[in-house]
Formats: structure tokens, C-alpha cells, sequence
């Protein structure tokens, strides 16, 4: 709190008899002291607070850089992934899922899936009156419908909806064209066990009582392959379970297919840089509160923080980890490189190279059950972040304590500041009035004393 102060008196800023005094400048004066406490505490606590959020910023590096290595050692993550390549994508295509084992597999695909229906002969139009007539829908073996030419079912529209109101295993509308309108059933179902069957017809109530029969468009059959020269039948062209972990999707019938299951390195690529890009902001968010022009000038409000060096040192070492002497074994052996100002860089023509031709060496390096690098990494930290014994964690708690005592300092400082400038300046006012009428108290001693 500055202070502010006025009062009465002459803004002369000379004493004497008659003049006064400036009572708000003498109040600023005497309370220098308890103003000059305040604005120390107060520029200490800014620079508590821009410490704080330069912390928090380099916290939520660490956060970000902790699930990029998440991501590389979870076992469902990018690392386990596996990508299914067809020789010949217009007959099949395919998709793996982690718990697929990689391999090669022969595919030949006879014949698709197909799913069944029927047609009615046309009638002029969807509102023509039928005379008399009935007729069953079967799917699968299964009666599911049944008409009968009646006052709610005399047209096309009303047959229709009558048989979508008893069964969801078919769906029935109505065509037009220009040879008139049909009635369409379809099954909800591929393969031979949606495969319809009509039975029965109807007599249009024309002048010659045409008879409307159905006839089958669309047979239902199952898809027919062979995996591995194992035979396969299938309802429908989407096949799960033949292939552990492995769903086919077949387009066409056609050669043989070949479906390589390998580890998906897109996505491994994907996470490594992933990490790399979180490792690298963190680092340089660190390393900028340490650096420092020729001059003198720059560097952070942590600059004289020693958990953040700590942390620094501690990220460095986790960037150079290794589990031995050959193969691959640390980032380095991969086609990650550690730089000279500690960040790291990738070279992504050696990182497809060890991903295409050594692929388990680089995930057991990153992931592996004990000793890898992913882990250590996340351990790491884990170690500096913790609240309760993590350098960064006490360092976060110990500032944000020390704001808060600052915080009550100069409350109470300024509370107390406010009492005391009131009574000075009821005090410096008495005296400002007092040296004000010393001239007359003067002239009136005078006149006494020449009458005595």
C-alpha cells in the first residue's frame, strides 16, 4: 500500500511561526520506514509468484512427457501394434489388433456373402387395390410373416407396412418405376440363414384379375473362403476369430491373398517422435532458467533453484539410459541422439531402419518387463513430481507456503500501517494548528506585558 496522505497546514514545506507545517508530507515521511517493509515483501512475493507458475510450466512438461512414455510402455499401446497388409486389397483387407501374432497367412476367397430378396410382379401403381390373395415370407427356414388380402391390406403401401409391423427379420417397401410398382422384401440378415423364401401370390383387382406372383432377386448364401487351406463359411463378409486377433473384410471374390501380420512401425515411429518432442520441451523449458547473456542479463526466476538443477540432471540421465554394451540399448541405437544443449533429435532414416529389421529389440529396449527405458523414464518423474518427497513437489509447496505467509505479512503490515498514519496525522494536524496561532498567542503576551 503507498501512502497517501493529506491534510491541513500550508503546502510550504519551511516551519516557523504563523506558517505551519505540510502535515502530509511530515505522515509520508515518518511512515518511509513501515512503507519501504511493505513493497519489499511485496516484490518478494512477485518474484514468489513468477517462480510459481515457471514451475508450474515445467510441471506440466514432466506431466506431458510422463504419458508420452506411458504410451511406449503400455502393453496395449502403440508399440503392440500390429498392421494387417493384403497382396490384394480388391479382394480382402484386414485389420489386427494387439493380441494378433504376426505371421503370414494364404487366402482364397471363393464367393461373398450375399444377402436375399424378393420382388412382386408390378402393379400401376403403390395405392392399387388388390382383389384377394396371401402370402408367407420365410427367413432362414423360419415363417416370420404372413398376409392376407383384407380391408388393411389392399395395396402394395398397406402389405408393406403390415409385414415391417410383424418382423424385423424382413424389411419391406415399395419400388417405382416405369413399369409400375413392386413390392421389395429384403432380409436384415446375410448369408443362408437370412436366405427368404415367399410363398403364395396375389390377384390384382383389375378387369382381368392379374395374378401377382414373387420372384427371388437375390439368393442368401454364406461367404465361402479358405484360410490357410482351411474352408471357411461365413454369414456375413466381415469375419472375426479365423485369425486370432485378425478381422477380414472381404470385397471380392479372387486369387489368392497374401496377409502379412507384422508390427505396425507407423505407429511406433508416431510414439517415439511423440515422446521425443515432450522429452525436448521440457528440457528447454529447464534449461531456460539457467541461461544467462555474456552480460549477466537473463535466466529464469528459478535461476538459483537447486531441485531444478536437480531435475535437469535427472532428465539428462534418464536420456542416456542404457541396459548394455550391444545391440540396441539405449536411445542412441535406435536413431535418437542426445544434443549438446540436451535436447534430442531423430534421425528417421536409422529409427526405420531398427523399427523394419529389428523391431523386438527396440520394444523390449523401451518396454521390456525390467530395465527399460520407457519405465525408468516414468519412474523418473514420478520421483521428481511427487508432492509429498519429489524435489519439484516440495519445491512447489515450499513456495506456494511461502507466498501465502507474505501474503498475511503484508495484510498485516498494512493494517497496521493504515492505524498509524491516522494517529499521525491527528498528531501533525495539532501540531500544524498549534504552530499556526503562536503569533497571536505571542502578540496577546505582549500586549499584557506592556500594560503591566
Amino acid at each position: 500500500m503507498a501512502i497517501s496522505v493529506t491534510g491541513g497546514g500550508s503546502s510550504n514545506t519551511s516551519t516557523g511561526l504563523g506558517q505551519g507545517i505540510d502535515v502530509a508530507q511530515f505522515v509520508q515521511l515518518a511512515l518511509a520506514g513501515d512503507q519501504a517493509n511493505i513493497t519489499a515483501r511485496q516484490t518478494t512475493q512477485t518474484a514468489l509468484t513468477a517462480q510459481s507458475q515457471a514451475l508450474a510450466k515445467i510441471t506440466s512438461d514432466l506431466s506431458s512427457l510422463s504419458s508420452a512414455a506411458f504410451a511406449l510402455k503400455d502393453p496395449l499401446g502403440a508399440l503392440n501394434g500390429l498392421t494387417a497388409t493384403s497382396s490384394n486389397a480388391s479382394v480382402l483387407s484386414a485389420t489386427a489388433a494387439s493380441s494378433t501374432t504376426a505371421g503370414v497367412h494364404t487366402i482364397t476367397v471363393a464367393n461373398l456373402a450375399t444377402t436375399s430378396s424378393f420382388y412382386s410382379d408390378a402393379l400401376a401403381s403403390s395405392s392399387a387395390q388388390f382383389a384377394s390373395g396371401s402370402f408367407q415370407v420365410s427367413a432362414g427356414g423360419t415363417q416370420v410373416g404372413s398376409v392376407t388380402v383384407g380391408i388393411n391390406n389392399g395395396t402394395l403401401d398397406e402389405i408393406a407396412a403390415s409385414i415391417n409391423n410383424q418382423t424385423s427379420a424382413v424389411r419391406a417397401s415399395v419400388i417405382n418405376d416405369a413399369n409400375g410398382s413392386r413390392l421389395a422384401l429384403v432380409s436384415t440378415v446375410s448369408g443362408a440363414s437370412g436366405n427368404l423364401a415367399v410363398t403364395g401370390g396375389l390377384t390384382a383387382a383389375d378387369t382381368n384379375h392379374t395374378v401377382i406372383n414373387f420372384n427371388q432377386a437375390v439368393a442368401g448364401i454364406n461367404a465361402s473362403l479358405t484360410v490357410d487351406g482351411v474352408p471357411i463359411s461365413s454369414t456375413t463378409n466381415t469375419i472375426s476369430g479365423v485369425i486370432n486377433g485378425v478381422t477380414l473384410n472381404l470385397t471380392s471374390p479372387g486369387s489368392s491373398v497374401t496377409l502379412a501380420v507384422n508390427p505396425d512401425a507407423s505407429k511406433a515411429t508416431d510414439a517415439i517422435n511423440q515422446l521425443v518432442s515432450a522429452y525436448n520441451t521440457a528440457i528447454k523449458d529447464i534449461n531456460a532458467q539457467f541461461t544467462v547473456n555474456s552480460d549477466g542479463t537473463g535466466g529464469g526466476p528459478l535461476e538459483a533453484d537447486g531441485s531444478l538443477r536437480e531435475a535437469q540432471a535427472a532428465l539428462l540421465g534418464a536420456a542416456v539410459f542404457s541396459t548394455g554394451n550391444t545391440g540396441v540399448v539405449n536411445l542412441a541405437s535406435i536413431g535418437v541422439n542426445l544434443n549438446n544443449d540436451g535436447t534430442l533429435s531423430v534421425d528417421s532414416g536409422a529409427l526405420a531402419s531398427s523399427l523394419s529389421t529389428n523391431f523386438s529389440a527396440v520394444q523390449n529396449f523401451l518396454q521390456s518387463t525390467t530395465g527399460n527405458f520407457a519405465g525408468n523414464l516414468s519412474a523418473t518423474i514420478s520421483n521428481l513430481t511427487d508432492p509429498t518427497a519429489g524435489p519439484l513437489g516440495l519445491d512447489a509447496k515450499g513456495i506456494a507456503q511461502s507466498s501465502q505467509d507474505l501474503a498475511q505479512q503484508i495484510s498485516d503490515l498494512q493494517a497496521s500501517l493504515t492505524v498509524k498514519q491516522q494517529q499521525l496525522t491527528l498528531v501533525y494536524a495539532q501540531v500544524n494548528v498549534t504552530l499556526q496561532q503562536l503569533p497571536l498567542l505571542q502578540n496577546q503576551l505582549s500586549q499584557q506585558l506592556a500594560r503591566a
